[in-house]
């Protein structure tokens, strides 16, 4: 059986550093048609014309759709399509099977492409864009209250502020992206914003206090936490009502890029919730630890009675 190959390189031509095959074949209505080939004829030295049919056996044989390189070494491509699990989480999965089940041979390799390679990438970059977000948190609020330790309280209710928006992600069922941990940092700029402003007035009240001598034991320091903490109640609920109410529309959207705002959103939709909770339940009773050092306890405490009643 002699094969004919209807598709082949005769020569390379050579343009200064650059290498083009020059390739012969047949035209397009006998490579699709192989009577026509067949009947294809063939000259002879003796001037006869000779079909190819009765010189050669034709047929159709199957061979690979395209043989690609890179790196200078052959390569084929496995497709994957994913659904209900992150390329992450099944890339691990997938690379441990592999690593278990397939033996590989001598010279062959394996390299895992396409979307986990940008999630990869991304990933590193998020080892660096994280720690420098929060420091630059850090930094700012140092800035603004000059102390470490109102700095130290403000960073110590970021994790407690982003609950919220693990419950939300675990609710909906999303996984671990690039526009998750975006939300995230946004969460947490914002939930920062929040509590530097609550600090504020709980220092002027404490401060006011303290130079009008009524910071005499606990139960006087509470009095004053509470006058601080009772101006700002509105505002954030104002504020924490707001920006869930801006960001829902995007939890209901679709079309282009809906998804990846939705994953955006969600971080910050669930955190401004437990965020304020935090700056308004959380943040008052640390700060009254932090201050309480030292006091006296008094005498049992009836002041939010008072409070109220003169308010």
């Amino acid at each position: 059986m002699i094969y004919l190959i209807t598709n082949s390189n005769i020569t390379t031509t050579v343009e200064g550093l650059e290498r083009y095959p020059v390739n012969l074949r047949y035209a397009r209505e006998l490579r699709d048609d192989l009577p026509s080939l067949r009947a294809v004829l063939v000259p002879t030295p003796g001037g006869q014309q000779i079909p190819l049919g009765q010189l050669a056996q034709l047929e159709y044989a199957v061979g690979p759709p395209g043989i690609k390189s890179e790196n200078a070494k052959p390569n084929a491509w496995i497709y994957v399509d994913i659904s209900n699990i992150d390329v992450g989480t099944y890339v691990e999965r997938a690379q441990k099977v592999v690593a278990e089940k397939i033996q590989i041979p001598p010279g062959y390799t394996i390299v895992w492409s396409g979307q986990y390679e940008y999630m990869q990438r991304a990933q590193k970059r998020l080892m660096y864009v994280v720690p420098v977000t929060l420091v630059l948190i850090f930094v700012i609020i140092y800035l603004s209250t000059g102390s470490i330790a109102e700095t130290g309280l403000v960073m110590l209710g970021v994790p407690f502020a982003l609950i919220g928006s693990v419950w939300l992600l675990w609710w909906l069922d999303y996984n671990m992206s690039v526009a998750v941990w975006v939300g995230f940092i946004a969460l947490a700029g914002l939930y920062a914003e929040t509590a530097i402003v609550l600090l504020l007035y709980l220092d002027q009240s404490y401060n006011d206090s303290k130079a009008q001598g009524l910071i005499t034991d606990r139960n006087s320091l509470i009095e004053a936490i509470y006058r601080g903490s009772v101006q700002r109640v509105r505002p954030i609920l104002m504020t924490v009502a707001t920006d869930v109410i801006g960001l829902l529309p995007i939890m209901w959207s679709t079309g282009t890029g809906s998804e990846v705002m939705k994953r955006i959103a969600t971080p910050l939709v669930g955190g401004i919730m437990t965020s304020g909770f935090t700056v308004l339940v959380i943040f008052p009773v640390v700060y009254y630890l932090w201050r309480s050092r030292g006091l006296p306890k008094g005498e049992r405490f009836t002041g939010f009675r008072k409070l109220e009643e003169t308010s």
